[in-house]
């Protein structure tokens, strides 16, 4: 089996290729033998449901997250991505849900329908630093779990203690880009997030009406989810010729902008573990970040480009620092790259591949994948 712990049924003895002998007398002519080669029985493989609120539609960390695990798994497991998941679907041999709050229905009917089977809940930023907090669902999915993950390093500390036994970190990962030159006469600050209340793009808005050198460009990426604020960044455009508001991209489009920007700016109130600060990171571009527990987890303690949450005039000070000393910003890109290590694929791959692995394994090995159960 490709992921070990899952054990295949036996070949029928009627699958075996022996001539059929029957009515045969002593004295008839020998037949022709025919091959006596068993049938090699076809691999079957683990089923693995894996629940995203967000599909690609919608473009954002979730689904990102989704895809890519998928395609980890997908030489091992007959893996399926749903956007829910409620008993009388299609059965499986172990769930994995992102989203402890938002995929609560289907983990609960998970856990409820399969009691004995795994099943992974992958955490977000609203997750740790909200709902865990006092949401009742999301405390039910973290309850009934059988394994969690957090997907930067301070998400271990955020989880009541009585979680951690249970949880793995695992890093995320972006194919890595060739670093681009730099413009010479711009210089650009970007901020990619769709514009929610979570991502806080109003303190990014407000950091154009800080005084800032000529060449500096604040641009903004993201389908305006909150239509008030998508109302803030025309307003702002109009009044501060710093700042520009792109509207949703594609992500390639998006990782171009990213790695040829001097700047990544993450204003998040709350991270799981910021997609865009990994690129950014690959990219060769220097981040700018508020100082929360998720930013913290995924770029160390004593990194130099933090500011406080929702600071609009400390991150145009750190905005100006680095387009007036280039010291200053090659001292941010060096901190960044020693973490690159963190995000490399092949390292979260197999990191993936051995958290399902282990999940499974702690099955009782007597158990047949639910794609022959249900044949």
């Amino acid at each position: 089996m490709s992921i070990e712990g899952v054990v295949a049924d036996k070949i029928p003895a009627d699958r075996l290729g022996f001539p059929d002998r029957s009515g045969d007398s002593d004295d008839s002519e020998e037949p022709e033998l025919k091959a006596t080669r068993a049938v090699p029985k076809k691999e079957v493989l683990p089923a693995v449901v894996l629940v995203s609120p967000a599909l690609a539609d919608a473009n954002n960390g979730n689904w990102h997250t989704a895809h890519r695990w998928s395609q980890f798994l997908s030489r091992h497991c007959d893996i399926r991505i749903v956007s829910n998941w409620a008993p009388g679907d299609r059965p499986a041999d172990l769930m994995v849900a992102l989203h402890a709050r938002r995929s609560a229905p289907s983990i609960a009917a998970w856990a409820c329908e399969y009691p004995n089977k795994p099943l992974v809940v992958v955490l977000t930023g609203t997750d740790l630093y909200r709902d865990i907090q006092d949401d009742l669902c999301a405390q039910h999915s973290l309850a009934v779990a059988t394994h969690l993950v957090v997907l930067q390093s301070d998400g271990l500390t955020a989880l009541p203690e009585r979680w951690r036994s249970k949880t793995r970190v695992i890093f995320q990962s972006a194919a890595a880009l060739k670093p681009a030159a730099k413009h010479s006469r711009l210089f650009r600050a970007l901020m990619v997030g769709h514009l929610r209340d979570e991502k806080d793009p109003l303190t990014f808005m407000a950091a154009a009406g800080h005084p800032l050198p000529s060449s500096v460009r604040l641009d903004q990426i993201g389908d305006d989810l909150d239509p008030v604020l998508g109302t803030a960044a025309r307003a702002t455009a109009a009044e501060h010729p710093h700042y520009r508001w792109l509207g949703g991209l594609s992500r390639s489009v998006t990782r171009q902008h990213i790695k040829r920007a001097q700047l990544l700016v993450s204003c998040s109130r709350m991270e799981g573990g910021a997609h865009v600060i990994l690129e950014a990171v690959l990219s060769g571009t220097a981040v700018l970040a508020s100082r929360v527990g998720g930013n913290v987890g995924m770029l160390g303690s004593d990194y130099a480009g933090y500011f406080p949450l929702g600071d609009s005039a400390a991150l145009a000070t750190l905005v100006r620092r680095c387009a007036n000393e280039p010291d200053f910003l090659a001292a941010l890109q060096r901190q960044c790259a020693q973490r690159v290590p963190l995000f490399d694929a092949r390292t979260e791959e197999q990191l993936v591949i051995n958290l399902i692995t282990s999940a499974l394994s702690a099955q009782s090995a007597s158990c047949l994948p639910a794609t022959e159960r249900s044949a």
